[in-house]
């Protein structure tokens, strides 16, 4: 397997990856605030994932 398709597959597995885990974080009711927190990113940009997660 070349590099660009190891690039590719590994994209899509922590993609799949993280809306499964912000599927879980929003279904446990953990709080925006905790998220943005726990990933050091914005509670806005935390807010989005969880109800990303939600509508998916």
């Amino acid at each position: 397997m070349d590099a660009l398709r190891v690039v590719g597959v590994l994209e899509r597995i922590a993609t799949r990856v993280g809306r499964e885990a912000a599927c879980e974080l929003a279904d446990g009711g953990v709080s925006a605030e905790a998220v943005a927190t726990g990933l050091g990113t914005t509670h806005s940009k935390a807010l989005m994932l969880l109800l990303t997660a939600q509508d998916g």
